[in-house]
């Protein structure tokens, strides 16, 4: 069974959002990451550019197949996560932690609102399987 932290908000295209005042960290859901398989390239934003909410922000690559990642909120790249370019396997291996992929200064905090909570996301993600 796939970890869903309660303590998350996620978005129906599987990406998860740590709120810490207006700034959203966002990546992709312990769900996804096991549908991908080995991921082996990510494609994410310079700092610096302006999401909307659910806008392509990146592409995951797997050996399975390429995902776009889709804003779970709109705002301004304030961190990309970079260092985990040449060490990929962090995103499989610890997706709400070091595997986190950009930080995001929210736009329109009211955009939360339409995100699911844990228990919410996880009868989503049973019901809808992959990504």
């Amino acid at each position: 069974m796939a970890s869903v932290p309660s303590d998350l908000k996620y978005s129906r295209s599987h990406e998860w959002v740590r709120v810490e005042g207006d700034v959203a960290t966002i990546g992709i859901t312990d769900h996804a990451q096991a549908e991908l398989g080995d991921i082996v390239y990510l494609d994410l934003p310079e700092v610096g550019r302006i999401l909307q909410q659910d806008a392509q922000f990146g592409e995951v690559e797997s050996v399975k197949a390429v995902s776009e990642l889709f804003s779970p909120v709109g705002g301004e790249v304030v961190e990309s996560n970079t260092g985990i370019a040449d060490t990929t396997e962090v995103v499989n291996q610890d997706p709400f932690g070091g595997g986190w992929l950009i930080k995001v200064r929210i736009a329109d905090t009211a955009e939360l609102a339409s995100l699911l909570d844990a228990a919410d996301y996880e009868k989503f993600a049973n019901e809808h399987g992959g990504h």
